[in-house]
């Protein structure tokens, strides 16, 4: 089994920004993204957190871009 080696991750604020994305609708979007769709948590001091993405997860989130742009309504169903 062949492993990629993961060098940097980008926080889901450099991504909107990158993606011309509001960050607060793309993380609604990625919220449903699991360790192996490419998104990790990234802890600070207390309670300070941050969603990011590898190369592999941008990927996956710009995939999921494409089918939210599709059908906007995706969604209000997922979050039922």
């Amino acid at each position: 089994m062949h492993v990629n080696k993961v060098y940097a991750v980008f926080t889901i604020s450099r991504v909107a920004k990158d993606l011309g994305e509001d960050e607060d609708w793309l993380s609604d979007v990625a919220n449903g993204m699991d360790t192996e769709d490419g998104v990790i948590w990234v802890y600070g001091i207390g309670d300070d957190q941050v969603m990011a993405f590898t190369d592999f997860g941008i990927e996956n989130l710009t995939e999921l871009i494409r089918m939210h742009r599709e059908d906007p309504e995706l969604l209000n169903r997922l979050n039922r």
